[in-house]
């Protein structure tokens, strides 16, 4: 647990620093973001994930009306 505290002190303090050099959060906070973690931001998903949500959606629908 300390170390993920620790991992996190300094997470929060990468995106600070980034902020102050950028003046820009969403840049900072992708910027230091691992990528592998697929974040985007919201409004900002590319179509396939809309598009898997929307089936979803439908999928959910589709069950209530039975």
């Amino acid at each position: 647990v300390k170390e993920l505290m620790v991992f996190l002190d300094v997470a929060v303090f990468e995106i600070i620093l980034a902020y102050l050099e950028k003046r820009d959060w969403k840049e900072a906070f992708f910027s230091v973001l691992p990528q592998r973690k697929g974040a985007v931001p919201l409004g900002e998903a590319n179509d396939s994930s809309k598009h898997a949500l929307s089936e979803k959606e439908g999928e959910d629908n589709d069950s209530d009306s039975n």
